[in-house]
C-alpha cells in the first residue's frame, strides 16, 4: 500500500512556487542589477554565480578575478584535478554533479593530527590543515572560504616554494586579517591565477558557488 502524501498548506501569500521560474527569473534579476564591466569576459557566469549564492548584487564591484583563472581552473579539473578547501562548508557547497572527472574533494581539517599540528606550528586548525595536504597542492584548485589564516598560511607555503595549485580562490570572512589576506593574494608575486572580494565578506557559500561556476560553464 502507497504511503498516504501530506496535503500543501492553504495557501496564503503571492510568490513565485516553480523552481525552474525562480531560477531563470533569479539569473536574470542579477544581470540587471550587477555590473561586470571590469571583470574578464569569461568570469562573467562565475560572478552571476556568486551573486546567486549570497543575494549581493553589490559583490562584484569588490570581485577581483586574474585574467587567466577561469581557463587555468576548468583545464584544471577537467584534467581531474582535486579541490582543496579550508572548511567542510566549502567541501559541502560542492555540486558533485557538475564535476567534470569526478573530482576530489579534500579538506584535512578532521584528521586526528590537525590539532597537534596547529599547535606546534602556532596557528590554527584550518591553517594547519593545509600543511596536511601539501603533496596534493600541484595542478589543484585551493578553494579558502573561511579562516583568514589558511589564506595567509597558504601563500607562506608557496613563498617556502611548495607546489603550486593551478588557481586559487580565496575569499575568507570575517573581521581579523579577511581584508588582509585576500590583499595579500592580490599582492603576491606567485603567478598562480586567483579570484577574490576584497574587504570583509567572503564565506563557504560563496567559494562554493565559485568553484561550481568552475566546475562547469553551464548556469
Amino acid at each position: 500500500m502507497s504511503p498516504t502524501l501530506p496535503a500543501r498548506p492553504t495557501r496564503r501569500f503571492d510568490y513565485v512556487d516553480d523552481g525552474a521560474a525562480i531560477y531563470d527569473e533569479s539569473f536574470a534579476t542579477i544581470r540587471r542589477e550587477a555590473t561586470f564591466h571590469h571583470l574578464p569576459a569569461d568570469a562573467e557566469r562565475v560572478a552571476v554565480r556568486m551573486v546567486h549564492g549570497t543575494g549581493q548584487t553589490d559583490l562584484t564591484r569588490d570581485l577581483v578575478v586574474h585574467p587567466r583563472l577561469v581557463g587555468a581552473a576548468r583545464t584544471a579539473l577537467e584534467a581531474g584535478a582535486p579541490i582543496i578547501t579550508d572548511a567542510h562548508m566549502v567541501a559541502s557547497g560542492v555540486t558533485r554533479a557538475r564535476l567534470p572527472r569526478d573530482n576530489e574533494v579534500l579538506c584535512a581539517l578532521r584528521d586526528p593530527a590537525v590539532p597537534a599540528l596547529a599547535a606546534s606550528m602556532g596557528t590554527t586548525r584550518s591553517a594547519a590543515a593545509l600543511s596536511l595536504l601539501a603533496d596534493r597542492l600541484e595542478g589543484s584548485v585551493v578553494a579558502v572560504g573561511n579562516a583568514p589564516t589558511a589564506l595567509f598560511h597558504l601563500l607562506e607555503m608557496l613563498l617556502d616554494g611548495a607546489p603550486r595549485p593551478a588557481a586559487i580562490i580565496g575569499v575568507p570572512v570575517g573581521f581579523i586579517g579577511a581584508a588582509e589576506s585576500k590583499q595579500a593574494l592580490e599582492d603576491c608575486d606567485l603567478d598562480v591565477p586567483y579570484l577574490t572580494v576584497r574587504g570583509r565578506r567572503g564565506g563557504s557559500a560563496m567559494a562554493a558557488s565559485a568553484l561550481n561556476a568552475l566546475a562547469q560553464e553551464r548556469e
